[in-house]
């Protein structure tokens, strides 16, 4: 079926396609105790529903769909099909003999079929819209396909109908041949049969398809789509496998009995460590800024920043020093930005560090930021933060370095280096919105569920304050489109763009870019002309356009357009996690540690008769001390604790 992809995309060949991986998925869940209250489907997807709940068999059910496909596969090539975003009320005035609505898949997505230029005058007539010409062959559902009606109408009155045992929610009396033959020109309203099934009570929508994108429709269509469980089974750039299995883990986990027996059948199952406690990890201390008082004393001024809390001016030749304090629980949101399994300050606040040392700077702009080592924050103990700007060179330019060092570390401790760069003095203005559409009409949806947790299972251990991924697009190979929030009730704070606001704004590359094969995760590595238009932004639009296989153009827009943050360019790196590892503390700030100490052997010690050279203390059934034993072998002996 699939070694031929020119044959796989003819409609002869889609439609039998398309139904054969429908029944079969319907039959493998059947088998595995899935069973559904209602089935409903989207055009050819409507003939696999009615065959799966007994309308008509499999094979009447085949001659169907192999008739349908065969008799649209000849007619004249030609014609189009255009997803657009309106409703079925702004485009019926438009409507003519040679354009039809093919489809009404949402509250405000329709897709209009017919004529070529037809069309197009219809799109000119609703004037400004999104919309996605889809790929196709002919125009389906259309005036186009009147001329194969009679044949297909004398191949449906030779099949046998019946009464369905699974109610199909559809748009009429799917035990007629009538009705097929009118489901061929007419328009698939699937927005209607999702309507009806809400109506009804159905709250878990599993799709059963070659890709997800019937889920994005019917949480479109929903009144609650966050009190109701979408589950695609297949997703066209997954392991097969992996997807279905991860559908029934969903399944499983929000209620829905397996038959847990047919699914592993005989083979026997390895015992698997269950997860440890999912704390929630909610904060209730009342949040108070960081303690400067006494700064001015000092002979230092306290900043107002949330990490660089005091600044000194430097004498000749004029430098500048930013200070501050930092470990896993401050500042309050380090604990949400995880990799690894390590708390790890993340680029972006970096970013907003070096832009604040800028401002006191009197420069405009960060000109280059390189990231050397990561900065892990102890979860004990605490890291002195420096940040250290330099006179201007004669190009206006102000290198600086940023270092850390453990609070506890002896005089003399060499401090880390995490990044260097330079400040500038001079950047163009943006001041005017951007007053393009929003997002482009040639960007198509990216589907954004499960992404989180997809990259947490990569390394990616993200808090809610870092999930702010709300929508994304794709535009060709070269450039996203995202919308990103901050969580309800979160202030954006005195950053001039919130670390976990910004860090969410580079999440698309993550999601357009799918998993890592070797175990790395993409992370910034330098950033180039990164500028702060304005601060006190709690939603972004962001715009990321590709400028090499590793590097992207950032420009980060408020919800009106207007221009919030700025980067030239950013170059990723793929990191590991022993790069992570070798970056953490030693000790990690702990007041003790395991040291072992030889001790003389009393003179009266019993020896081993057996030769053994190595005492385990402890309960042999024991994993650990089983495992133990079992890297020791015959050289050692177990003693009861």
């Amino acid at each position: 079926m699939w070694g031929d992809e020119e044959a796989l995309h003819r409609t002869e060949f889609t439609q039998p396609a398309i139904f054969a991986v429908e029944v079969a998925l319907f039959r493998l869940l059947e088998s595995w105790g899935v069973r559904p209250d209602f089935v409903a489907g989207h055009s050819i997807g409507e003939l696999a529903a009615a065959h799966v709940a007994g309308v008509f068999s499999l094979d009447d059910a085949a001659a169907l769909v192999t008739a349908r496909g065969r008799l649209m596969g000849s007619l004249p090539p030609g014609g189009a099909m255009v997803a657009v975003e309106a409703t079925e009320d702004e485009v019926a005035p438009y409507l003519t003999e040679r354009v039809d609505l093919a489809a009404v898949n949402g509250p405000t997505s329709v897709v209009l079929s017919g004529a070529e230029d037809a069309v197009t005058a219809v799109l000119e007539r609703l004037g400004e819209r999104r919309t996605n010409r889809l790929t196709v062959s002919h125009a389906f559902h259309s005036p186009l396909m009147d001329p194969m009606l009679e044949d297909f109408r004398w191949v449906a009155q030779t099949v046998t109908y019946a009464e369905p045992r699974i109610p199909v929610v559809a748009d009429g009396d799917v035990a007629t041949a009538e009705y097929w033959v009118r489901h061929v020109r007419g328009t698939v309203r699937f927005a209607d049969a999702v309507t009806r099934l809400e109506a009804e009570g159905a709250t878990h929508y599993v799709e059963l398809g070659p890709d997800r994108v019937l889920t994005a429709m019917v949480r479109h269509s929903l009144t609650d789509p966050d009190g109701a469980v979408l589950v695609p089974t297949l997703h066209r750039d997954r392991d097969e496998s992996q997807a279905l299995l991860g559908a029934l883990a969903r399944l499983h986990t929000h209620g829905v009995a397996l038959d847990w027996a047919r699914l592993f059948g005989d083979t026997p199952l390895p015992a698997v460590d269950l997860p440890t406690y999912a704390f929630q990890r909610e904060r209730y201390w009342l949040e108070t800024p960081k303690p400067t008082l006494g700064a001015d004393g000092l002979g230092m001024t306290a900043t107002g920043h949330p990490i660089l809390t005091t600044a000194a001016e430097l004498p000749d030749p004029g430098g500048l020093l930013l200070t501050g304090r930092v470990n896993a629980a401050s500042p309050g949101w380090a604990a949400d930005h995880a990799v690894f399994g390590t708390p790890v300050m993340p680029g972006v606040a970096f970013v907003d560090m070096l832009l604040h040392a800028a401002r006191r700077a009197g420069c405009a702009r960060v000109e280059e930021l390189t990231h050397h080592v990561f900065l892990a924050l102890p979860e004990h103990g605490a890291l002195q933060l420096r940040v250290l700007v330099r006179a201007a060179d004669d190009a206006g330019r102000r290198p600086f370095a940023v270092h850390s060092r453990p609070e506890d570390a002896p005089p003399g401790t060499d401090w880390t280096c995490h990044a260097t760069g330079a400040l500038g003095a001079t950047t163009e203005s943006l001041s005017a919105p951007d007053d393009a559409a929003w997002p482009p009409t040639s960007a198509e949806p990216l589907t954004t569920d499960g992404f989180y947790r997809r990259i947490a299972d990569a390394g990616f251990g993200y808090g809610p304050l870092f999930q702010g991924l709300k929508a994304a697009w794709r535009d060709g190979d070269d450039a996203l489109y995202a919308e990103v929030t901050l969580p309800a009730g979160t202030a954006p704070g005195p950053y001039g763009v919130h670390p976990g606001l910004l860090d969410s704004a580079l999440h698309p590359l993550a999601l357009a870019a799918g998993d890592s094969d070797d175990g790395t995760l993409q992370v910034p590595f330098s950033w180039s002309g990164v500028t702060l238009h304005a601060t006190g932004a709690r939603a972004l639009r962001v715009r990321l356009a590709r400028l090499a296989a590793d590097a992207v153009a950032l420009r980060v827009m408020d919800s009106a357009g207007a221009p919030v943050l700025t980067v030239d360019s950013l170059v990723l790196r793929p990191v590991g996690a022993e790069q992570l590892a070798a970056a953490r503390p030693d000790r990690d700030g702990a007041l003790h540690e395991v040291t072992w100490r030889a001790v003389a052997t009393p003179q009266d010690a019993a020896v081993s008769t057996e030769g053994a050279a190595w005492a385990v203390v402890g309960d042999a059934g024991d994993r650990l001390v089983a495992a133990a034993l079992a890297a020791l072998g015959p050289a050692a002996e177990t003693y009861p604790d």
